[in-house]
């Protein structure tokens, strides 16, 4: 793994793997130091107050608007997810490096976070502010129609940019791997997590994709952080939820 000798702070909440495991395994791929603030101990300057007070105290205009966030040396600012890591991917070698195919993959990126927004819908339909047990009505039925309708559109357009990428590659774009292919690997944890009886029944139409995301389990640059403690196991705050009422197959 390659050394890069400015670390970073990632800002991002400290129980959930949520949108910031996005931006985690681009950090870990590429070999980029970093502080998970939250996570550190208060003494250390971290922990959520930490975070909380930092991103309500920017005087960067626009400020940031939610975590994650993350903050480069030089004082550069980003948020967003895919933005994050398409940022990371091009400055640390996880991108494509023609400009057709690094636009590519952003898009790519972009609409894999569309999709994971639409995960997070079909538990909290009526609205964030609302417990889960407030809206479970609500949330089977979107869930059904993600399940039967988005859940395969969102998986076949993901294995057609494998199955039909020029280089052959297995890769989503470009003939090596980016932050697009770490970004499918994190969802389908996810959707194994949220929608395992569903997943399993569209697994077979999508052989390519599932290929992949075993290539970026084998890879070596990830195999340290994903068997270690820093690895956040999903659970029912963050954007995946086991709820097996809003399963099927």
């Amino acid at each position: 793994m390659s050394v890069h000798a400015d670390s970073v702070d990632l800002y991002y909440w400290p129980a959930i793997p949520g949108r910031g495991e996005y931006v985690r395994l681009v950090l870990e791929a590429a070999g980029v130091p970093y502080r998970d603030v939250a996570r550190l101990p208060e003494e250390k300057g971290g922990g959520v107050h930490a975070m909380l007070a930092f991103l309500q105290s920017s005087e960067r205009h626009p400020a940031p608007f939610a975590p994650p966030v993350l903050v480069e040396s030089d004082g550069t600012l980003l948020w967003q997810s895919a933005l994050i890591t398409a940022h990371l991917g091009e400055k640390h070698g996880l991108a494509p490096a023609d400009a057709p195919s690094r636009l590519a993959a952003r898009a790519i990126a972009m609409t894999i976070a569309d999709f994971v927004d639409e995960v997070h819908d079909t538990h909290h339909p009526l609205g964030v502010s609302r417990y889960y047990e407030e809206q479970t009505e609500a949330a089977q039925e979107r869930a059904l129609a993600f399940r039967d309708e988005r859940m395969p559109k969102y998986l076949g357009f993901l294995e057609r940019c494998v199955t039909d990428n020029p280089t052959l590659s297995g890769y989503l774009v470009g003939d090596s791997l980016t932050y697009a292919d770490l970004a499918l690997f994190q969802t389908l944890e996810g959707l194994a997590y949220a929608f395992p009886r569903r997943l399993a029944t569209l697994r077979p139409d999508v052989p390519a994709i599932f290929a992949l995301h075993h290539r970026v389990a084998d890879d070596p640059r990830l195999a340290d952080y994903l068997a270690s403690d820093r690895r956040l196991p999903f659970n029912e705050d963050g954007l995946f939820r086991a709820y097996p009422e809003l399963d099927g197959d």
